[in-house]
């Protein structure tokens, strides 16, 4: 694992022309290389007079003493910063001439350009935030809706944290406990214990099985939901999609077969995040172009999370429609009849529900007038976030990551809850109980190798 104990700067702004630009400095060593061309109005030289944690107002000057810009200093003094080290920011005019100026003053002062998330990693390493709320900055910097956002902020103030280090601490006990009477059986008994045991056991596993089930809700809260419109040539499709971004994203015409290729859109629809495929109608044709459109069309269907498929309820159902739903009878449907507002519908729900397996969703919708479009809202929210489009308040992983550790958590508390029902010798239990122990590590980051920490921070952005 990468941790030098030498200073780094970098950025921390948005790389591009701005009011206001930061500069950030961690390190050792940070103090006296920004001392070097820092100019206070107070005409007070050397930072390390100026209060910690307060901002002055001065000048930073060239290696040959012309001033470049008018800045505001903040310094943090280690250990009560972000990374426990001295801190420097440099607030200057946002312009990238200006920024890089001073960035490259500083490297060549003798600053080290940070790498990606290093300045996390160092709050990590040098013990100020576990693993898990240094996921949460970057979850917070890349949070796309509210849920998103509030989630992480829980995980960022230790929510996450407090749950595992819980769950620990009760495995940890019973390892102890466990130990110790093998150990000192005079001292502690172990008579009656298994029953105890077992229903800790089942209490600690119930927990690590709530934890893993919220994450399927969570990560399509906080990621979104791979949807595909899906239907024959026009049934309405490109208006759905025009209507759900609002704009004219697709070409809309009375000509059936216009949509010939794939339109891809994100959009959000109250909380809700979409990542929406308009597909091309599916049909038989003899169109080489065409047909093409349509085996992408069933590929992205076969993958989908979701199919939004609109029949134009003015016309019979065909083959076509026979052959469309055999292909996503086995998914999460939502059917809508389009043209209900013409007056002459002929295809029913009935006539349509006949055909899958289960109950599924079919709503009357008009492209027109936009009815049923709020109805179909609330049946992704049923399908997806328990009826819910208001994130609930609770705690959600939403980190593959974490849950992954959870299931090997649960798996290992399996194993002991089999050993105890097998009438084993308690011996047997401490293997899986520290299995599970070290699971509950790997999420905080106290049993957690080198290769993956540095993976993690490199995903962070630079300058944080």
């Amino acid at each position: 694992m990468r941790f030098d104990d030498d200073t780094i700067c970098a950025i921390a702004t948005a790389m591009s022309d701005a009011g206001i630009g930061i500069i950030r400095i961690s390190g050792k060593d940070a103090v006296s290389i920004v001392d070097k061309f820092y100019l206070s109005a107070k005409k007070v030289h050397n930072l390390r007079e100026h209060a910690p944690n307060t901002i002055e107002y001065g000048y930073i000057c060239d290696n040959e003493e012309n001033i470049l810009d008018e800045v505001m200093i903040s310094f943090m003094k280690a250990p009560h910063s972000y990374t426990r080290e001295d801190v420097i920011e440099i607030n200057t005019h946002g312009g990238m001439m200006i920024m890089n100026e001073i960035l490259e003053l500083l490297i060549s002062n003798g600053c080290r350009l940070a790498d990606p998330g290093e300045f996390t990693k160092r709050a990590f390493l040098n013990g100020r935030i576990d693993l898990t709320k240094a996921e949460a900055v970057m979850d917070i910097i890349s949070a796309q809706n509210k849920f998103a956002l509030h989630n992480s902020e829980k995980q960022l103030r230790g929510e996450v944290y407090n749950v595992i280090s819980e769950l620990r601490k009760k495995i940890l006990y019973e390892m102890a406990y466990i130990e110790s009477a093998l150990d000192d059986p005079e001292n502690y008994d172990l008579d009656g214990y298994k029953p105890t045991l077992l229903t800790e056991l089942k209490e600690l596993s119930d927990k690590c099985m709530h934890l893993i089930n919220s994450s399927d809700e969570g990560k399509i809260r906080k990621d979104g939901i791979n949807t595909v419109i899906i239907g024959k040539p026009n049934a309405g499709k490109s208006s759905l999609l025009n209507i759900m971004t609002g704009e004219e994203r697709a070409i809309v015409t009375d000509i059936a077969g216009t949509t010939r290729d794939i339109i891809e859109e994100t959009v959000r629809m109250d909380d809700i995040i979409l990542h929406i495929i308009d597909t091309a109608g599916i049909r038989n044709t003899d169109d080489t172009i065409e047909k093409i459109g349509v085996d992408k069309a069933k590929k992205y269907a076969n993958d989908a999370e979701l199919i939004i498929y609109l029949i134009d309820s003015t016309k019979n159902l065909t083959s076509d429609d026979y052959d469309i739903i055999d292909l996503i009878k086995n998914k999460k449907v939502i059917v809508l009849l389009n043209k209900s507002d013409l007056g002459n519908q002929i295809v029913s729900k009935d006539d349509v529900l006949s055909r899958f397996e289960s109950e599924i969703p079919i709503i009357n919708t008009s492209m027109t007038d936009m009815s049923g479009i709020e109805e179909m809202k609330q049946a992704i929210s049923n399908y997806f976030l328990d009826g819910s489009i208001v994130p609930k308040q609770e705690l959600y992983i939403t980190n593959m990551r974490h849950q992954q550790a959870l299931r090997k958590t649960y798996d290992s508390i399996s194993l002991v809850i089999q050993s105890i029902n097998d009438d084993m010798s308690e011996d047997f239990f401490t293997v899986d109980l520290m299995n599970a122990y070290a699971s509950l590590g790997e999420i905080i980051g106290e049993e957690v190798g080198d290769d993956l920490v540095e993976e993690i921070f490199s995903k962070f952005c630079m300058g944080k």
